[in-house]
């Protein structure tokens, strides 16, 4: 044998040895996370229990937990919670907590800090303390079902082998905690909406505050028909340029981000079971594992069989939404005002105190250490007044302090599990205004065909001021007295048995008043759906479940449709002669659809040209105001009837001085486009929505794990229609986290698709198990199908 043969021989041996390893170490790791599978037939032992519980599931790892008590059902919740998802448990109540970095290290200290600020873990401790004995008992049952459903796994869940960390057992708080952290992603707990309007009016007066973020539009589509006349024009002059620059071309905007859902209702005189019928989507934001898990709950007590068919959230012992076969509930963000900005005025010395109406107070610092993964601990003190912690300053003498109906211990309970057993809209009425979840637009239907909407949970009871603005509350005069009364709650059921909400303005007048503003929703996808319900009654057929899931899936962009017609109008023929790609580009326009579709190269170019236009007609409010808040935002503000009339009545004195004139600036958010499309690498055909509009449903671990293995936890980048300013609401990491439409007593026809799977476990069938009945919106059942695999718990 050759010196060469034998070296080939050599790296051939070599190879073979490096293939063999690395197939070993594969199945090596294959069968470890195996090993964290949950079991989903035969039997398991489960202490606590006062019955068996059985646990089917069908195609889509969906289970029935069939039980004796609700305890027992809440034991089994857990359980199978825990087998199923419990690093996404985890994740929630560390979020709640703010002890991520326990677990990731460094690189979550300054998120634990934002969010130790609050003190919900000592607070979850007495939501815990008020709960009632029915609540306890579910709680105390589902603690010891997660702690059970873990301990039975062969290994630990796989992501703590990545971590290289033990999961830590499941305490009664974690529960309320998992609460939390939904008043985080729910809530303006930043003071974000009143420091915004407080900087735009320091900026440039209360004037331009009123036109720019007005508290009611032209496309406010309340429940009660209320409307809000629009600000005029503001007595403001821009200083016009002293060397106008060539205006560079803007990068294409970000997609707008409201964290909101859709839901509405129909009555039963215009369905076709004469029961009620109700249509929700959350929107929340699309992540690996996703934030719902399908359940149906089953079990008897003293008034008879109980079923409910819904959404759970993993950390939770209840139903979010659902339907419990007389009475379904859906909810959406209510963006009513339930924090304020208070200014805090402090000593000048030591600021170790402010003022109250009843004197100078010490402030009081709240020390806590946060625990670091492979790190030295972190001291951090929380500095708390009476009326909740400081978030800023001292600037001129005084801080600012956030009071948040969070802060208060009755504002978070476990009284949404009353509405699994609620007979009526009025029980659900009184029900949810009593329920602690973060503030909802509770809709509601029942099987007798009423339909209802109210708020959930208790609204503070302002005193000397409207909560738009930072006050003070040093004297008296200004302050939350109390909260209302559940009859001061507004209340609508509507006369033609039609209800609808977007994230919108739900009431005017005395009930705005009470509920106050933290920044609604323009009210174009609210208004949408209002007029599709407007036109199957006035259709003269029935209503069907089809039908709302219809109205869910309308990419329609009505909102955008004088903004085609008004970039026709900037293309003149002028204009396109002077630049051939203008005349592409509206030639394009010309063909739109009047859709959000993924094949839509027009949507996507109206779109960008309207938010262009909003960028450079607003740049010189946005840029002075940042000064006084420095998160100040334009896409937060309520400002298309402001941006409409500017570019209509063509003010010279607003005009943004880099630009000659007003018809100049909408030529050069046109050429924005342009650039938007060189930008991207697209010619302007291949310019589409899809292209933009990529879903990006990604596990937190794909962000550090080699490609391959990234790709595996992700799902795929699948184009999406639809957008925020329509009922089908898809951006790539946030939309629609479900669509049900649901009629009580009519569950077997009752509809429901997710993005994601049941499972968090990527070796499990149910990782992506109805994934592309959403992506495609078909009418898969919410009721569970068949049992393909049955688990009992016994005693």
């Amino acid at each position: 044998m050759s010196p060469l043969q034998k070296r080939l021989q050599y790296l051939l041996s070599v190879l073979s040895l490096l293939v063999l390893i690395a197939a070993a170490a594969v199945s090596y790791g294959w069968w470890v996370m195996r090993g964290s599978l949950a079991q989903l037939d035969g039997e398991v032992r489960l202490a606590g229990l006062s019955a068996p519980v059985r646990i089917e599931r069908d195609a889509l790892g969906e289970p029935t937990i069939t039980g004796a008590t609700r305890a027992d059902i809440a034991c089994a919740t857990g359980f199978v919670h825990a087998q199923d998802r419990f690093f996404q448990m985890d994740l929630l109540r560390r979020s709640g907590a703010g002890e991520l970095s326990e677990i990731f290290g460094g690189a979550a200290v300054d998120f634990d800090k934002a969010r130790r600020l609050h003190g919900f873990r000592r607070l979850a401790e007495k939501v815990v303390a008020l709960a009632t004995p029915v609540e306890r008992a579910a709680l105390h049952a589902y603690t010891e079902g997660v702690n059970a459903g873990l301990a039975a796994l062969p290994k630990i869940p796989w992501e703590y082998l990545v971590l290289r960390t033990p999961p830590q057992p499941w305490r009664e708080e974690d529960s309320i905690l998992c609460v939390y952290a939904m008043w985080f992603d729910l809530q303006d707990w930043h003071g974000s909406f009143e420091q915004s309007n407080s900087a735009l009016r320091q900026a440039f007066g209360q004037a331009a505050l009123n036109f720019l973020n007005p508290p009611g539009n032209s496309w406010d589509a309340a429940l009660d028909g209320s409307t809000l006349a629009s600000a005029p024009l503001p007595p403001l002059r821009f200083a016009p340029a002293a060397a106008r620059q060539p205006t560079a071309a803007l990068a294409e905007p970000a997609p707008k981000l409201v964290l909101g859902s859709n839901s509405f209702a129909v009555a039963g005189r215009h369905t076709a079971t004469g029961a009620a019928l109700l249509a929700n989507d959350m929107h929340l934001g699309f992540n690996v594992p996703h934030i719902w898990y399908r359940a149906a709950l089953a079990w008897s007590d003293d008034a008879g069989p109980h079923r409910i068919d819904g959404v759970t959230l993993p950390g939770a012992p209840f139903i979010v939404v659902g339907s419990n076969g007389r009475v379904a509930w859906g909810f959406t963000d209510a963006y009513i005002d339930t924090t304020d900005v208070i200014l805090a005025e402090t000593d000048s010395i030591g600021q170790i105190q402010y003022r109250t109406p009843h004197g100078w107070t010490d402030i009081e610092d709240r020390n806590e250490v946060i625990k670091v993964k492979n790190g030295e601990p972190v001291p951090f003190t929380a500095r708390w007044t009476e009326w909740g912690p400081i978030i800023a300053g001292p600037d001129d003498g005084r801080y600012l302090v956030l009071r948040w109906v969070a802060h208060d211990s009755e504002s978070t309970n476990l009284h949404l599990m009353e509405m699994e057993t609620a007979r009526t809209t009025a029980e659900a009425v009184d029900i949810m205004h009593r329920a602690g979840i973060p503030h909802e637009n509770a809709l509601l239907a029942d099987a007798d065909g009423a339909v209802a909407w109210t708020i959930a949970n208790r609204v503070p009871r302002r005193v000397g001021y409207d909560g738009r603005l930072p006050v003070s509350w040093a004297y008296g005069d200004r302050r939350w007295d109390g909260w209302l009364r559940p009859e001061e709650v507004p209340v609508i059921r509507p006369a033609d048995g039609l209800l609808w909400s977007g994230n919108n303005r739900a009431v005017g007048g005395e009930a705005l008043a009470k509920l106050g503003d933290s920044g609604y929703d323009e009210g174009a996808r609210a208004g949408q759906i209002r007029d599709d319900l407007r036109t199957l009654v006035a259709s003269g057929r029935k209503i069907t479940p089809a039908d709302l899931l219809a109205v869910q899936l309308d990419d329609r962009a009505k909102f955008l449709e004088r903004w085609k017609d008004f970039l026709l109008a900037t293309l003149t023929d002028e204009a396109a002669a002077k630049k051939n790609s203008r005349g592409e580009l509206r030639e394009l326009v010309r063909q739109w659809d009047g859709h959000a579709g993924t094949s839509s190269a027009a949507y996507r170019i109206v779109r960008a040209f309207r938010s262009h236009v909003t960028e450079r007609a607003l740049a010189p409010f946005r840029e002075k105001t940042e000064g006084y808040y420095e998160n100040f935002r334009l896409g937060r503000l309520r400002s298309e009837d402001a941006l409409w009339q500017l570019v209509h009545e063509k003010p010279a004195r607003l005009l943004n001085p880099a630009n000659a004139s007003w018809d100049a600036l909408l030529l050069a958010a046109a050429d924005d486009v342009l650039a938007d499309a060189d930008q991207a690498g697209l010619p302007l055909r291949r310019f589409t929505w899809g292209a933009r509009n990529t879903l990006a449903m990604q596990h937190p671990f794909s962000r550090f794990l080699p490609g391959p293995l990234a790709a595996l936890l992700n799902l795929p980048a699948t184009p999406l229609s639809g957008d925020s300013d329509m009922p089908m609401v898809q951006n790539p990491r946030h939309g629609q986290s479900e669509r049900m439409v649901v009629s009580p007593g009519h569950e077997t026809e009752a509809i429901f698709h997710m993005p994601g799977g049941q499972s968090g476990h990527l070796l499990s069938p149910y990782y992506r198990a109805g994934h592309d009945a959403w992506l495609r919106g078909e009418p898969t059942p919410l009721r569970p199908g068949p049992a393909q695999h049955v688990l009992t718990l016994k005693p």
